[in-house]
């Protein structure tokens, strides 16, 4: 089976979940190769559903919990995105071809913060072979602090956890209306993935589910 066929087997297996539900979101993870973001001797496990090691300590989210957060987000084109961890940028990737399509009339951006110079070097070289470089700028520097100089801010992923008060300028970044979303809790058990809305000075939080990240590192977040 070629990386195209598991591809399809995974999206079709999310979709049945009830996890996958709009076609943005399904199309994106259906284009996406997964198998590009991760290490080449983990390439052959790229679509099943977990975590991956990237090295650094760190890892790639399971694929379910990439389509969650990307289907609570209600990305749409045009949007302006802040995303605080980059990763190996696959998940920067799927939110480029919701936000900014090909050919569209409405070419939102994002912005992604990674405080690890190798893997925020990794995720450039990977976002351009997978043609996204255009859409998606790298920023080396502590996500805790967003990226002041592009906001406000449509929506903001944050993919690692974060103590249980979120981040002071992560909330002041959004965009009246806009969608944060965010697992938050203790350094390694205990977290929840939250989804908070932002109505004039008033954020509306939402519980989703028990979740397992990295811990968010820097000045907002935990200490090293």
């Amino acid at each position: 089976m070629n990386f195209e066929e598991k591809r399809n087997r995974l999206v079709d297996n999310l979709i049945k979940r009830g996890i996958l539900k709009t076609p943005a979101v399904i199309n994106a993870m259906r284009k996406i190769p997964r198998e590009l973001f991760v290490p080449e001797d983990a390439r052959s496990s790229a679509y099943m559903d977990t975590p991956l090691s990237i090295g650094a300590g760190q890892t790639i989210s399971a694929p379910h919990m990439n389509a969650m957060m990307c289907e609570y987000l209600e990305l749409k084109p045009g949007d302006i995105l802040l995303e605080v961890g980059t990763g190996s940028g696959y998940h920067a990737a799927l939110c480029a071809e919701i936000i900014a399509p090909e050919n569209s009339e409405q070419r939102g951006h994002i912005f992604s913060v990674e405080r690890i110079k190798s893997l925020a070097e990794t995720a450039i070289k990977n976002i351009q072979l997978a043609g996204y470089e255009d859409r998606i700028t790298v920023i080396h520097g502590d996500g805790t602090l967003g990226y002041p100089e592009k906001a406000p801010y449509d929506k903001i992923l944050v993919t690692a956890a974060s103590p249980s008060k979120i981040p002071k300028p992560l909330k002041e970044q959004l965009r009246d209306g806009g969608i944060l979303c965010i697992p938050a809790g203790s350094k390694s058990f205990g977290q929840n993935l939250y989804v908070i809305k932002k109505k004039g000075n008033k954020f509306e939080t939402k519980s989703i589910t028990g979740v397992r990240f990295v811990p968010l590192l820097g000045k907002y977040g935990f200490n090293s």
